[in-house]
């Protein structure tokens, strides 16, 4: 299962886009074609200004096309320089686009306006992703979150003392995609961390470019205190853990540790749990 607009709203779990509007990865294009973003050296051949706009709209790139563009072809050339895609344009039409997906190559991608076989404008666009990790909490500390619409109100009361999110954004110009959350070091039950992906009912989120998004995990990072893991007690104990990201496009794992203090009681139903970035 594959989640492709998860947010962080309190209406809808998972499945927003938190900055679902155009992103622009190029910039708007300049009078004479090229890209209107500083250094690119970007221009267009005969000065007709047939692109206007490059963006990302969720895991699409979009090419916007002047009124006046006198153009049949748009084509995207990968980093590599090979063919990614072409797209015939119809009379009129104002737009193409490419479905770039989560399994593409991130780097710098060349935008070529034909007519006929003769290249009319060139311009080239980043498309590369940026996951940072934003903040993490237990239900607990942040009942505001949609816990039960992710989970289910039935599951309430069994997720409320054991269940995290992690809240990613990417600031890149790319989509990304999330495969796998992992919880490591202080935390009381790490033994089935990850399940699965470690994300809830989804072995992937999409993470458009600009989008802010809740992670829920599936593996009860908090919950009651194993052999090997630590918890609250009566006398209150402190430690550290990470939040691991693993990421497809970029092939990445983003990190961040925290400081993590337990106090209540052993069963984890009277406990406090403080989390502060280390």
């Amino acid at each position: 299962m594959t989640r492709n607009h998860p947010h962080i709203s309190r209406r809808t779990a998972l499945r927003t886009v938190a900055g679902v509007a155009l992103v622009s990865v190029a910039g708007c294009l300049n009078d004479n074609g090229g890209s209107g973003t500083p250094g690119d050296g970007t221009t267009s051949p005969d000065g007709n200004g047939s692109l206007t706009h490059i963006a990302v709209e969720g895991t699409t790139l979009v090419v916007e096309l002047s009124g006046e563009a006198d153009i049949d072809q748009v084509n995207l050339i990968q980093p590599n320089g090979e063919l990614f895609g072409k797209r015939d344009v119809a009379a009129g039409a104002q737009q193409v686009s490419f479905e770039i997906g989560t399994a593409y190559a991130p780097g710098e991608y060349r935008v070529l306006a034909l007519k006929g076989e003769e290249t009319v404008v060139e311009t080239t666009t980043e498309l590369r992703p940026e996951i940072q990790i934003q903040d993490v909490g237990l239900y607990r500390n942040n009942p505001d979150k949609p816990w039960d619409e992710v989970y289910g109100e039935s599951e309430t009361d069994r997720i409320k003392n054991g269940e995290a999110f992690v809240t990613v954004e990417n600031t890149g110009s790319g989509p990304e995609a999330i495969t796998e959350l992992i919880f490591s070091g202080d935390v009381p039950n790490p033994i089935e961390n990850p399940r699965g992906s470690g994300m809830h009912e989804a072995d992937r989120v999409v993470v458009s470019p600009g989008e802010t998004v809740d992670l829920f995990s599936s593996s009860f990072p908090f919950g009651t205190e194993t052999e090997d893991g630590m918890g609250c007690s009566p006398d209150g104990n402190s430690g550290q853990f990470t939040v691991i990201v693993e990421t497809r496009v970029g092939g990445n794992q983003i990190s961040s540790t925290y400081n993590v203090q337990y106090t209540g009681s052993d069963d984890m139903t009277d406990c406090e749990v403080t989390i502060t970035e280390v």
